[in-house]
């Protein structure tokens, strides 16, 4: 299995939970692009902290094994045949934006309309993705937001190449 198959894998097995996720990071950035543009060390999304306990049961009857990491009210890790899945829990506040579910920035808003992208495609699988916008945002500010996550160059790649794309829209 590669992680385009478990993608596709883990999007079916969701859509028959009812649950819905939206990948982000660089997956999100190719699925977007239409075309897998560099190697991905995992595959990032985000998911409803209400459905936190029914995901992980879904990934457990998937095979997948939990890897301890963040705490579990911010983020779920699994891992299946060597690839590496994590769950980020997102919530909504009083005024409806999308916020941080759990640990130490619960309630910090994550970018307006981060979960209004519109689903990309690969080959033929469709994905539910965040949208370029937010996508941009969380790649330019993670290193201010936590500068414990040092800025990387593939993040400014995948920069250039959203905003590239934006502007032949």
């Amino acid at each position: 299995m590669d992680q385009l198959d478990l993608i596709a894998e883990t999007l079916r097995a969701a859509g028959r939970h009812g649950i819905p996720l939206w990948l982000r990071g660089g997956w999100a950035m190719d699925f977007f692009l239409g075309e897998v543009t560099r190697e991905h060390g995992d595959v990032d999304w985000f998911a409803r902290a209400q459905d936190a306990a029914p995901l992980a049961g879904m990934l457990l009857g998937l095979g997948h094994a939990p890897v301890p990491g963040p705490p579990p009210g911010l983020q779920l890790d699994f891992v299946k045949d060597g690839l590496d899945s994590s769950f980020t829990l997102v919530d909504r506040d009083a005024a409806g934006r999308v916020v941080v579910a759990g640990g130490p920035w619960a309630g910090t808003p994550w970018p307006d309309g981060l979960l209004d992208g519109a689903t990309g495609r690969i080959g033929d699988v469709e994905a539910p993705i965040v949208s370029a916008a937010a996508q941009i945002e969380i790649k330019r500010m993670m290193p201010v937001w936590d500068p414990s996550r040092p800025r990387r160059a593939k993040d400014a790649e995948d920069t250039a190449r959203l905003e590239a794309a934006l502007e032949r829209r």
